[in-house]
């Protein structure tokens, strides 16, 4: 399809109620559709044991609302690997200070101590975690979203802006506009 919109699922259609189509005409749609099977939504062996029990929990929760398949196995475990990964290197980042202080003794040409020189310092470490956890929250933020576990993610699911759609919606249309 060449510059139209994107092809919506009939079930999101449907959800939607922005289309009068007939039982046969939905059935046609749904023959045509593409699904994945979610048959065998099972952790990944190469997964940590604990992480496994929040994979079965996440992907419980996807597959009860319709968003999860097979193909999405690796992609919940990649999220829940950074996730970790993340959560790690935060405390880590935490205990971390931002700066150090350093001293340096002045002194003479005998070796004597004359004075003290004091500064504070970046600290390099923190830096370099600091980027670190950029990189695992924009993993972890993108695959989140990517699976459907953010709020913004399933609207776009269940509800899609249509992008030329200033006027009233077919509810507000049809007096439904305070619901």
């Amino acid at each position: 399809m060449m510059g139209g919109r994107r092809r919506e699922p009939i079930d999101l259609l449907l959800y939607k109620g922005k289309k009068n189509l007939t039982k046969q005409e939905i059935e046609e749609r749904q023959a045509q559709e593409v699904k994945a099977p979610s048959d065998k939504v099972k952790h990944p062996n190469y997964l940590p044991k604990d992480l496994r029990k929040e994979f079965k929990k996440i992907s419980d929760e996807l597959m009860r609302i319709g968003i999860m398949t097979n193909l999405d196995v690796d992609a919940l475990a990649r999220f829940l690997y950074a996730r970790k990964m993340y959560l790690q290197l935060t405390a880590e980042l935490l205990d971390t200070p931002p700066t150090i202080h350093r001293r340096r003794e002045l002194r003479d040409p005998e070796g004597a101590v004359i004075g003290v020189d004091e500064w504070t310092d970046s600290n390099e470490t923190y830096s370099e975690l600091l980027l670190m956890q950029d990189k695992l929250f924009k993993q972890c933020r993108q695959s989140a979203s990517d699976l459907g576990l953010t709020i913004s993610s399933r609207c776009r699911l269940v509800i899609p802006k249509d992008k030329g759609s200033d006027g009233p919606s077919e509810m507000e249309k049809q007096g439904f506009g305070d619901v």
